[in-house]
């Protein structure tokens, strides 16, 4: 299929909002890879770069070619509604199926048989469930054009917050017709994850690896053994802070307990966990507004969120890996400061999740 560049940068001005925008490097050649079914690509790229912008472009672009829909099985549909609502901007028709939207899914399985949905988005978990691969999956899997997994490195990541779900991509790759596009995506990836990714997405997978380095943020460790020592840190030193950010912990209770604590010391912020719920949404926005401090959070949030003029990731305690922290610290994408503090229980939360 031959590949329109200039349709494909008109849509990018349209989902970006801006009149003199213009494709990172290698991202028109991704999209370039995916429509012209050059075959499967693994993108590697950091976070802020853009890597859903390919595949909701590449989408339009197989759509207005008359061609069926694209498949995005994502870990983080709770954390894209920013790119769903750039998607909509260029015309792309998303739906989701997922937790949140019970009340939708008959009225999307509806849409999905019309043939009036261009993306459909749901969770690795999704897969296992009967009644979706009966009633939705069926359907649109003879007409699929592309399948995108997005987060891919879940496929190899194992621990106590792994998706096992992700699993299931394995077996629904190798048997995946020959005509369908694959367009797989992630922000970190070391040697060990790229051989389980070329073993689970190959024989011939094409890779694009972009610069990882981050030379916008600021680095900056420090031992502090005590919990009371590092939440007296805390408490002296975000109010100095400019900007907004975010303080990751290591477990829910600590991140109520930071987040309790710094509001008993004057602070704007906000525990934001895996127990947080409906009020996600709106945490999210308010820091996206500015209009908390920081929120203290746990991995809960972590991939998916984008806050370009984010100043600051706090680590109260070390993460688990050193690719973990380069997942958390990247939620900031221009120039902020990474700090990273670390204590005498650090090792031991580990230990007990593993």
């Amino acid at each position: 299929m031959t590949f329109n560049g200039i349709r494909a940068l008109e849509l990018l001005k349209l989902g970006t909002r801006l009149a003199n925008a213009c494709f990172r490097k290698g991202q028109e050649e991704a999209i370039r890879h995916v429509v012209e079914g050059a075959g499967r690509l693994l993108l590697v790229q950091k976070t802020g770069w853009g890597k859903s912008f390919v595949y909701f472009i590449a989408a339009k672009l197989l759509r207005e070619r008359a061609m069926g829909p694209a498949l995005l099985i994502s870990p983080l549909l709770a954390l894209m509604r920013n790119q769903i609502a750039a998607a909509e901007r260029m015309g792309v028709r998303a739906e989701t199926i997922n937790s949140d939207n019970r009340e939708r899914w008959s009225d999307v399985a509806s849409a999905i048989e019309r043939d009036t949905v261009d993306i459909l988005l749901i969770s690795p978990e999704r897969l296992a469930n009967e009644q979706f691969r009966s009633e939705v999956l069926a359907g649109i899997a003879r007409r699929l054009a592309l399948l995108v997994i997005d987060e891919a490195h879940c496929i190899s990541d194992w621990g106590h917050d792994f998706r096992p779900h992700y699993r299931l991509l394995e077996r629904i790759v190798r048997t995946l017709p020959v005509n369908v596009r694959l367009l797989a995506t992630t922000a970190t990836a070391n040697d060990r994850v790229m051989d389980d990714l070329q073993k689970v997405l190959g024989p011939e997978l094409h890779v694009s690896r972009g610069d990882l380095n981050r030379p916008s943020l600021v680095l900056q460790t420090m031992r502090l053994p005590s919990q009371a020592q590092r939440l007296a840190w805390i408490a002296a030193q975000v109010p100095a802070l400019a900007g907004h950010g975010i303080i990751y912990t290591l477990t829910v209770r600590d991140a109520v307990q930071v987040a309790d604590w710094l509001k008993s010391r004057g602070l704007n912020v906000e525990p934001y966990t895996g127990e947080t719920g409906d009020s996600r949404p709106m945490l999210e926005q308010a820091l996206l507004d500015n209009r908390v401090k920081a929120l203290v959070a746990t991995t809960a949030l972590g991939m998916g969120f984008d806050k370009p003029d984010l100043a600051f990731v706090i680590h109260y305690q070390a993460p688990g890996s050193v690719v973990a922290y380069y997942q958390q610290v990247g939620r900031a994408l221009d120039a902020a400061y990474g700090i990273l503090l670390s204590g005498e229980e650090d090792i031991d939360i580990t230990d007990y999740f593993i």
